[in-house]
């Protein structure tokens, strides 16, 4: 894997560049040697934070984790992310490890002043089923997703209700 490490608030020493290679290890087993895999290390107060982003075509799986102690943080991380890919080893099987390099998500920031728009994320969106739509909001571990249904052509919305089930918002016709 190509990893990228970058801190934000704080210097990423080299001791915590090597743990965390060695950490992403445990993972190379699921990934074409070429997968591109941001690391992001931020420090704000007393909590310490790291995202980690690996994509791969057809998605993305993420993990976050904020502690007291960056190690920590680093270890919980790569046990949600292992646990991810574990939970959805069938799945994933397909894509994973048989397939092209990955395609890259855009990520683009832009910070403006007062309740405007402070992020900007641009991504391409494959045409997909709601049960493909489902696994990536799960391996994501957002409350909701947008993409393109494979079936109608149409942008869809995929959401997580109160009750632990799923809501789907598709446009009238």
């Amino acid at each position: 894997m190509i990893v990228t490490i970058t801190g934000r608030n704080m210097e990423v020493t080299d001791y915590l560049k090597e743990l965390t290679l060695k950490k992403l290890e445990k993972l190379d087993k699921y990934f074409p040697q070429d997968t591109e895999v941001q690391v992001m290390m931020s420090v704000e107060k007393s909590r310490h934070s790291i995202e980690i982003t690996i994509p791969y075509r057809g998605g993305v799986i993420r993990g976050e984790e904020t502690t007291t102690d960056m190690y920590a943080s680093i270890d919980n991380v790569i046990a949600k992310l292992d646990r991810q890919i574990l939970k959805h080893k069938t799945k994933l099987s397909k894509t994973l490890r048989y397939e092209e390099a990955p395609e890259k998500d855009e990520y683009e920031d832009e910070y403006e002043h007062g309740p405007e728009i402070v992020k900007v994320k641009r991504f391409s969106m494959k045409p997909m089923s709601v049960d493909e739509a489902m696994l990536q909001m799960d391996l994501l571990g957002h409350s909701f997703f947008v993409f393109t249904n494979g079936e109608t052509g149409d942008i869809n919305v995929l959401y997580s209700r109160k009750d632990g089930n799923y809501g789907l918002i598709e446009p009238d016709r």
